[in-house]
């Protein structure tokens, strides 16, 4: 028994200091980029950087919020990122329901047709001319439309259906309930976990993608900030290679576009973290 406890404790001390090395690897590149875009650039030349600011300066940032399309383009990413992941999950959850119901006729078919989905990919050209032939290049609904349902998130959402108790059902049945109220009332309720992640997990997605807007989008006007960031950053370059600004210049630019960047996913993520991990691992068990 003390053996027992003695290998336990060693074990978990082991544990504790390998995830705190993985964590550290994690969390200093994206502390020393924080740091950059907030560090003068006379720290930056003296290589006195690290995972904390020197000459703290907002410089960077004010090049980057100066710019008046990029405060257009912040707030048109987040709205469509909002627009995408309801609509996603509408989608998600209007086909996993009736795919979770063992009754369906043709289900299993239907099913092994979306799973394809992940292993085949119909290429990037006859996506474009898709898209093109339904009259979506240059609207917002070509960022919405083709990425609106995923494969994987649609097999977690399936499961996480699956393992809801079946004699919830029958007495919702019993007492006239129509699969439609069944589906509000009991799945959707039961499901908020699952809802939640896949909810992170779409969004992730929309806001961090920037090769739809390069295949279908050729308005500014219409460019999510990931694609502002990227033609900053380029600018940058040009101007660098031109000599009209310093490495310095480019290094704090692109650390502050980082940092922006990320800044909605961070601030949406602490609150539903707490729905995470069960809707991760129960959506994966159960099935």
């Amino acid at each position: 028994m003390e053996i027992n406890s003695r290998s336990s404790r060693i074990f978990q001390l082991v544990s504790g200091v390998i995830f705190m090395l993985i964590c550290a690897l994690t969390l200093i590149p994206v502390l020393r980029v924080i740091a950059i875009s907030f560090s003068s650039k006379s720290a930056i030349l003296a290589g006195q950087v690290f995972v904390f600011p020197v000459g703290f300066t907002m410089e960077a940032y004010h090049k980057v919020f100066g710019n008046i399309n990029f405060l257009r383009s912040f707030v048109y990413t987040i709205v469509l990122t909002l627009g995408f992941t309801a609509i996603s999950m509408m989608m998600t959850i209007l086909a996993a329901y009736p795919l979770s119901k063992k009754g369906l006729k043709g289900g299993s078919i239907i099913m092994t047709l979306f799973v394809l989905t992940m292993y085949f990919d119909p290429g990037t050209i006859p996506t474009y001319l898709n898209v093109k032939s339904f009259g979506l290049i240059n609207t917002a609904w070509s960022l919405i439309i083709p990425g609106s349902l995923s494969a994987y998130n649609l097999i977690i959402m399936r499961s996480f259906f699956t393992s809801i108790d079946k004699s919830l059902y029958e007495s919702a049945y019993i007492d006239g309930c129509s699969e439609w109220k069944a589906l509000y009332k009991i799945a959707v309720p039961l499901s908020v976990p699952a809802i939640a992640t896949l909810s992170l997990f779409y969004a992730v997605w929309r806001w961090n993608n920037v090769s739809d807007v390069l295949y279908y989008i050729n308005k500014s006007n219409l460019y999510t900030v990931q694609m502002m960031l990227k033609q900053m950053i380029d600018s940058v370059k040009i101007s660098l290679l031109e000599g009209k600004t310093s490495q310095l210049a480019a290094d704090n630019i692109k650390a502050a576009s980082i940092v922006i960047s990320m800044t909605p996913m961070l601030i949406a993520y602490p609150f539903i973290q707490k729905y995470f991990t069960k809707g991760i691992m129960l959506g994966a068990v159960k099935g």
